[in-house]
């Protein structure tokens, strides 16, 4: 009988003695940790339209489960036809077990679907976060294709607590992220 344990559950039982063992770390509040995922997408053009930017952050609010931010200019620029207020993208902050449940949707369900997926690209900063960009954001299952605004895409932002990028990277294999080969 196949039972699926949690991805918190996973990770406290299979990923922490793994980095422990690995990295040596023997204090527990030392352990590198999911602090928040963010979900950012631009806006673009939909910057002065009030219905699809409203369509747009249905489709996040649908694929995050929290209502998404709406992020505004904080200055003017005038090559690209943009006032200081006017939103140029929204955003999320998932934290806790929003942020862990996230992330599991990501590496075992929406991953796997994509065509021709080679593995995720080593895209780590200095402090261990790891960003990962989607070119639509139609593919996540929660979406109803017809009824969502036109696909655009979206950045995916893992921060960790406690890390860095050799640590992280790992963490997120033990996790299931599959990195393309070089």
């Amino acid at each position: 009988m196949d039972v699926h344990i949690s991805f918190k559950e996973k990770f406290a039982k299979i990923v922490q003695p793994k980095l422990k063992e690995e990295f040596d770390i023997k204090n527990a509040m030392a352990m590198p940790t999911i602090e928040k995922v963010v979900v950012n997408m631009g806006v673009g053009e939909l910057s002065k339209d009030k219905e699809g930017l409203e369509s747009l952050t249905k489709d996040l609010s649908q694929i995050t489960g929290q209502r998404p931010a709406i992020r505004k200019a904080r200055i003017s620029v005038a090559g690209f036809n943009l006032r200081r207020g006017m939103p140029v993208g929204i955003s999320v902050n998932l934290r806790g077990e929003k942020a862990y449940n996230f992330v599991d949707k990501l590496v075992s369900v929406l991953l796997p679907r994509l065509r021709d997926f080679r593995g995720a690209k080593d895209s780590f900063d200095l402090g261990g976060n790891y960003t990962l960009g989607l070119t639509e954001h139609t593919i996540f299952p929660e979406l109803n294709v017809s009824k969502s605004s036109k696909s655009r895409g979206m950045e995916i932002t893992i921060v960790f607590k406690n890390s860095n990028k050799e640590i992280s990277k790992r963490f997120l294999e033990l996790l299931g992220l599959p990195f393309a080969k070089d």
